[in-house]
């Protein structure tokens, strides 16, 4: 059975607004991600909102080859991956290897679930905060900035969870940044 995977970049005070963080993570941090990518994931899932933040702009960067390496190698990684858009209101999928679903988030996380491959990432806020609830989430990757924001939309805002989730710390690591890498599994 595939592991669902949700992972996400928040700040201190737990900020998960993208235009809150620094204009770009270290090398190291772009690094982590890309590993991420590379080695885990088999999947990406999004909702609209991430997606088109994710699309066009990382497979542009992969053909255009015009940023910095790290930056680069992400964007390869990245559009190498078929992804899901979960929408209502998206008409159609800006590359090659998207599908749009309306259908069912529960059922159809469950199906892909079961099928042969690599984890399912799941990014942004509002799949993977319904996905929370429905408790379909394996595994939680957070990089926490050394940012207090202040304002901005707070992970897990809204979520309504019928009982406390226990973790389980599996893996640290820390950027010269200052950025922390925190891996934890569902228990």
């Amino acid at each position: 059975m595939r592991n669902v995977i949700f992972a996400i970049n928040i700040t201190l005070d737990g900020c998960c607004d993208h235009t809150k963080f620094v204009p770009d993570p270290d090398e190291g941090v772009m690094e982590h991600y890309t590993r991420l990518l590379r080695d885990d994931a088999g999947l990406l899932v999004y909702g609209r909102k991430t997606y088109q933040l994710m699309v066009p702009y990382w497979p542009d960067i992969a053909k255009s080859q015009s940023e910095t390496q790290p930056d680069i190698e992400f964007a390869r990684a990245f559009d190498s991956l078929n992804k899901i858009v979960f929408s209502r209101s998206l008409g159609s999928a800006e590359d090659k290897n998207t599908k749009i679903v309306r259908s069912n988030l529960r059922d159809e996380i469950l199906k892909l679930k079961q099928e042969p491959g690599k984890s399912i990432l799941v990014g942004g806020v509002e799949i993977p905060s319904q996905l929370m609830e429905l408790g379909l989430i394996d595994e939680y990757r957070f990089v926490v900035m050394p940012i207090i924001a202040g304002a901005g939309r707070r992970l897990f805002e809204g979520v309504n969870l019928p009982e406390k989730r226990q973790l389980k710390l599996v893996e640290s690591k820390t950027f010269k940044s200052g950025c922390v890498a925190l891996r934890y599994l569902r228990q």
